[in-house]
Order: C-alpha cells, then structure tokens, then sequence
C-alpha cells in the first residue's frame, strides 16, 4: 500500500472514532485535565527528633500516671470518710433517741414532783411522823438521789457525747470535701496530660509512629539487658509463696484488657488497680496506690524478689507491676495500652515490696 494510501486510512480511521465518540449518548465533552504532579511523600522524622517526641510522651504519661494515684488516693479517703460519716450520723441518731428518753424521764420526775405539792421526796420524807414510813422513807429517798444523780450523769455524758459525734461528722465532712477538690484536680491533671500525648502522638505520620513504637521497643530492651547484666536474677527465687502464685495467675489472666485510669477491673485496670486486685484475689488485700503499696507494705531486696512480689517504679512510685518470675512482670502500662509482660528492668526501679512477707520494713513514701 502506498504511502497516499496509509495517510488516507489513517484518516479516515481518526473520523470514524470521532464520530463513534460524537454519537455515544449522554457523553460530556470537556478540555482533558492537565495530570497533576505527583505529591511528594512527607520526609519521616530523623531519630533524633522521634526520640524527643519518646521522651516527651514517657513524661506525659508519667505525670498522668503520678496523677492517677493523686485520684485514687483521693477517691479511696472519700470512700473511707463517707462510711465513717454515715456511723456518725448513726450514732447521732441512737445518741438524740436516748437523750430523748432521758429527758422523758426527767420530765416525769417533774411531774410527779408536781402531783405532790412542789414537795420532793426529801422534804416529805423530814415532815413525817410516823416510824415506818420514816424508815420506808429513808430508803426511797436514797433510792431517788441516786436515780436522780444517776439520770443527770447520763443527760450530760449522752449531750457531750452528741456534741462530739456532731464536730467529727463537721470535721469529716470538711476533708470529704477537701479530698473531692483534690479528686477534681488530680483528674484535670490526668485529662490534660493524656490529651496532650494523643495530640502529638496524632502528628506523627504511620512510618513515625511505626518507628517510635520500634525505638521504644529498643530502649526498653536495652534498659532489660543492662539489668540483667549486672547479674540482679543470680540469686532471684522463682518459687512463689501460695498467695503469690493465685496474684500471679489472676494477674496472668488479664493480659490484653486495656489501661483504663482509675480502673481495677474487671474489664480494665490502671497500674495500682492491677496489683492490688491480685493480692486481693489471693486473700491479701493491699493499698489501692502505687505509692500507698510502696510506703506500707514489707519491703525485700531486688535480688531476693520471688513471682508476687510488687515491683514499684519511678522515683515518686508512680507506677506498680506484678513480678512473675525469670525478670519478667506482667503490669497495665498506659493509657492506649493493655496489660502486657515486660522485662522487670525496663523501666528505673524504685524498690520491691512482698504483700504477704511475715517481717518487713515499711518505708515513708517518697516526696513529690
């Protein structure tokens, strides 16, 4: 075919797909769109930068965490004043019910002193004449003195006791309240501060939040490594006492429920409400806090630490875990976390305490 002869099918072909396209119904007809330029991919965050953002997340959490145990505190001497509130206010009331029958029988004494002139016992018992009554008299004179002395005594201690039920409850009322301020605030505190990790937590693209979790994965394993290289498990015990083996596997069979503050389960737990649900469950009830289980129970040394022991953390004890055995813990970590295993070294290491430990020393809670 002939060079005239391509050009013209060539042509024709170019009119005939016009055409096709001109008679396809409904077909909008428009300029063709310029293609974009492709959208550079974000650079990810060197290291340097992810580790600040690490530190600072590690700092929020932890005032959040110290914060938690502010609330709970709180929150468990409000429990504790609203009972003893309540038995006051019941010991008021049984205390105004007698006082109420006291002065009922005072005022019968009143009345019958009344129904015989104005004249008590005594004066009548001096006006008589007659022996035998002298003597009957004599008696029931006594016998009235001492109901009268006897009834006066108990009007005045029932009132004093009264008295001091009524400035306890004032008292317990005002630190009820104290403690609900204290409870209002530690919470703020705690909001703000997980509001401001999920804030710039939310500003880090996936491959940044990919590799942060990477770098805190590696820290923490660094931090393991280096604990147990100083050879702390050498003489560790891994046979746990009987209470201790029930903290271990109550502990054991919340892993993956989720951090929640505040919380002590059973669907949720914060750190504290971890441990002290444990040794519940065990039959070795132990102090709400993180920083109440530091100061009051029995302390032991690291290296002689057995699966049940307490592992507190932080230099203000602001965080518990469960030790289970071969430097591991089980604990609730974070909010946006669950109840996990970590190593027992991975994060700074305050102390370790034994809740069922015959002897001990309990130590002052660190200052904040």
């Amino acid at each position: 075919m002939g060079s005239g002869k391509r050009g013209l099918l060539t042509a024709a072909l170019t009119v005939v797909c016009a055409v096709t396209v001109l008679a396809a119904p409904g077909t909008a007809f428009a300029a063709p769109a310029p293609i974009p330029a492709p959208t550079p991919a974000p650079t990810p965050l060197p290291d340097k930068d992810l580790e600040e953002v690490r530190a600072k997340l590690d700092k929020l959490y932890h005032d959040a965490s110290a914060a938690t145990d502010a609330y709970n505190a709180a929150e468990e001497k409000a429990k504790k004043q609203s009972a003893e509130i309540a038995e006051l206010e019941r010991k008021i009331d049984q205390g105004q019910q007698r006082l109420d029958g006291l002065k009922d029988r005072a005022g019968a004494a009143a009345r019958d002193q009344y129904r015989t002139g104005g004249l008590s016992s005594t004066a009548q018992f001096l006006l008589t004449d007659d022996p035998s009554r002298f003597l009957d008299g004599a008696g029931r004179v006594l016998q009235g003195q001492r109901a009268a002395t006897g009834l006066m005594a108990e009007l005045a201690r029932t009132q004093k006791e009264l008295r001091v039920y009524a400035d306890d409850a004032s008292a317990q009322w005002e630190r009820l309240e104290g403690n609900r301020k204290a409870k209002a605030a530690a919470k703020k505190k705690i909001e703000q501060q997980i509001d401001a990790a999920e804030k710039l937590q939310s500003r880090l693209e996936k491959k940044e939040k990919e590799r942060l979790a990477e770098l805190e994965r590696e820290a923490a394993r660094k931090a393991q490594t280096a604990w147990l290289d100083t050879g702390v498990l050498e003489h560790a015990h891994d046979q746990a006492s009987a209470p201790g083996e029930k903290a271990v596997e109550y502990a054991t069979a919340q892993l993956g429920k989720p951090y929640v503050w505040g919380a002590e389960g059973p669907d949720s737990f914060d750190c504290s409400g971890l441990t002290s649900q444990a040794w519940a469950a065990a039959g070795h009830p132990v102090p709400r806090t993180s920083q109440e289980q530091w100061r009051q129970l029995p302390h032991v040394d690291v290296e002689d630490m057995r699966p049940g022991d307490l592992v507190i953390y932080f230099h203000d004890a602001s965080h518990v875990a469960l030790y289970i055995g071969d430097g591991t813990i089980i604990h609730a970590p974070r909010p946006g976390r669950t109840v996990t295993k970590a190593g027992a070294g991975s994060m700074p290491i305050l102390g370790v305490v034994r809740p069922d430990a015959v002897t001990g020393t309990a130590h002052p809670a660190p200052s904040r």
